[in-house]
């Protein structure tokens, strides 16, 4: 799910993602989005991702 907050931004750096979104062809909400996600994993903040069989009782028959 995702969800919608404002966001301030200098606008030289808006200016910035803006361009570089579009040489990645990328909006510029996907190219934050990809920026905040790459910084995640780099410091090791990303929640890890539950496998298929996460959540599955124990004693259910597959």
């Amino acid at each position: 799910m995702k969800k919608n907050f404002a966001l301030r931004v200098d606008s030289e750096i808006f200016e910035a993602i803006e361009r570089w979104a579009a040489d990645e062809f990328r909006s510029t909400n996907g190219q934050i989005e990809w920026i905040l996600s790459t910084a995640l994993k780099k410091a090791g903040r990303l929640p890890k991702k539950k496998s298929p069989s996460d959540g599955q009782n124990p004693n259910e028959k597959k």
